[in-house]
This record gives C-alpha cells, structure tokens and sequence, in this order.
C-alpha cells in the first residue's frame, strides 16, 4: 500500500488515510473507529485530514473502493488463471482468504456497512461489491455445468451463497479463536467438502 511520510501528495496521502483505517479494523471493532483516532495514528491533526476528505462517510466511501477494487482484482486473476471453471472457483476461494489474512480489519468494516439500516455512499458500495462478487461465482458454477465438472443438479445460486458464507464463517472461526488465528486454517478442509458437493458424480 502507499508509503507513510508526514509531506505525500494528495493522492498519496488518501492512500495512507485508507491504510489506516484498515489497519485500525484489524485492531478493533470498526464502528468504533473516530476521525479523531484516524487523525492521531497518522500524526495529523482532524482539520488536516478533512483537507483530503470532506467528512467520514467520505472516508468510509474510499475504503470500500480500494477493498472493492483490490478484491476483484485478484478474484478476476484467480479466476483466469486457472485451467477450467471448478479450479477458477478454488483459486478464488483461496485468493479471497490470502486477502483477508492479509487485510484482516476488510470483513469488519465490510459487515459493518451492510449492517448499516442508513443509506452510505459506502453501503452502496459494499452492496455493489456483494454483487459483483457474486455475479463471478455464478457464471464459474454455470461454467462448470456445462464443462461436465459440476452437477447440472446443483442450483447455481445456493452454492454461490454457500461459496461466501463459507468464507464467512471461516472469518467468524477465526475471531472466536482469537486474532492471532489465521482464516486460512481450515480452509483447505472446508472448501474440499464444498468441491465433493457440487462435482460431477458425487450427486446422490
């Protein structure tokens, strides 16, 4: 991510103001995080970082661009990648957990936004994430389909939503276990059962 330093360019130091805050979700809970705490962890004062940013939702908006952006990026070069639909599906599901044990604070702020019952710019945009996201997994299942790698009997969008809340509650493993338990250990184990239920074959 961007370089910390107390003089960056505009655009450079909203790429710090993004950093921050995720590293503050991956700290604590991040409803709780304050311009003020922004401000403090960078050394700046609250009127310098409204410099950059006109309030809080603003912020917020950024930080669900960058993890929407970055995200689908590497969802998108997992997926293409891979040598057929049902190994798109696994490299993305292992792509999207490197994520999230890399930025460990995103599913808290992500949730958090959806939680929201206000209209945000950044529920907008973590509701048009969700479904990006998900547009990706259901073409690859239909592509499975009619590949022959996955049971024409499995319904696309069960499994899509199987698929996230998989990884949702891996995330949910790992925060009950305590933060120093990485999401990814389980997974390998986790996503082979949901590989043997959707295969070609493996349909009673």
């Amino acid at each position: 991510m961007a370089k910390k330093g107390k003089y960056l360019p505009a655009e450079e130091r909203r790429a710090v103001i993004v950093e921050t805050v995720l590293t503050l979700a991956a700290e604590g809970n991040p409803s709780e995080i304050t311009t003020a705490a922004i401000a403090d962890r960078m050394g700046l004062t609250q009127g310098a970082l409204f410099r950059h940013f006109s309030n809080k939702d603003a912020i917020w908006e950024a930080v669900m661009t960058w993890v929407s952006e970055r995200l689908l990026e590497r969802v998108d070069h997992a997926s293409l990648s891979a040598l057929n639909p049902l190994e798109g599906l696994e490299a993305v599901f292992f792509s999207h957990i490197s994520f999230i044990d890399e930025y460990p604070g995103v599913p808290g702020i992500f949730f958090g936004e959806l939680q929201r019952s206000e209209e945000s710019p950044a529920r907008r945009q973590a509701k048009t994430l969700m479904e990006k996201y998900s547009g990706r997994i259901l073409r690859m299942l239909d592509a499975g389909k009619k590949a022959g790698l996955i049971d024409k009997k499995v319904e696309s969008r069960v499994a899509a939503g199987l698929f996230i809340g998989i990884i949702q509650g891996l995330v949910l493993q790992s925060r009950l276990s305590g933060a120093a338990v990485s999401v990814s250990r389980n997974a390998a184990g986790v996503f082979a059962l949901f590989r043997r239920g959707i295969e070609e074959g493996d349909q009673s």
